[in-house]
């Protein structure tokens, strides 16, 4: 695997998310997967671009950073998104990953699936749960069962469908 830095995020990342959000809108509108995200590049939704600043602000925000270039980003907290059904226990919510298409191919997201479970496992926690788009071809939740987590529940937020999925890292 190659060399992955992980460093902590800050208010100063946003552009760097927005660019990361607007290069997943163009590669999913060329896959016909426009349904996710929709068209639109999220710098130009001013909307998108105030939930972005706050997901840079956000304390539990990792950058992985790949020969000195942003690669892709991971939000982690022990609170889930409000649309999610809650569970009995403890758990470490993966709040945000997505990385650079730039750097497809380079297990950027393998490097945070695995820095969210030792984060976990620092925390004392044993479940390790995400959500993610449940449409389209079903290439996003196959890579989170590719990264070891199982299918859970499916939810609904207006017409938009999401799969939980959780790991255990016991």
């Amino acid at each position: 695997m190659e060399h992955i830095v992980i460093r902590s995020g800050d208010s100063g990342d946003a552009d760097t998310l927005l660019r990361f959000f607007d290069e997943a809108v163009e590669w999913l509108v060329t896959r016909g997967s426009s349904k996710q995200w929709g068209t639109e590049p999220w710098s130009r939704v001013p909307q998108r671009v105030e939930r972005v600043k706050g997901m840079a602000a956000d304390p539990g925000l990792r950058i992985a950073v790949v020969d000195g270039e942003a690669a892709g980003a991971l939000i982690v907290s022990e609170e889930r998104d409000p649309h999610v059904p809650a569970v009995n226990e403890r758990e470490l919510y993966v709040r945000l990953l997505i990385t650079s298409r730039r750097f497809a191919g380079r297990s950027v997201g393998g490097r945070l699936v695995e820095y969210a479970l030792d984060e976990a496992r620092r925390r004392g926690i044993d479940l390790v749960r995400v959500d993610c788009w449940a449409g389209g071809d079903g290439a996003l939740q196959r890579y989170y069962e590719s990264q070891g987590f199982t299918p859970t529940v499916q939810f609904t937020v207006d017409d938009w469908v999401g799969q939980v999925l959780e790991q255990r890292v016991g």
